[in-house]
């Protein structure tokens, strides 16, 4: 490998690297979404069974 091609591989890496961050970030954006989901029917479905059953 030349040193001339140097630079260029720098970028390509950092590129690379910011990407693979930012497909991070995007995955435990998501993952954190479903679970506040989750949690807000598993209430919602308790609430409505209460009131059913006159507890």
């Amino acid at each position: 490998m030349f040193y001339v091609e140097m630079p260029i591989m720098i970028v390509l890496l950092a590129t690379g690297y910011l990407f693979s961050i930012y497909l991070l970030l995007a995955l435990a954006k998501r993952n954190s979404q479903k679970t506040e989901t989750k949690d807000t029917n598993v209430s919602v479905t308790s609430n409505v069974t209460e009131a059913v059953n006159g507890q």
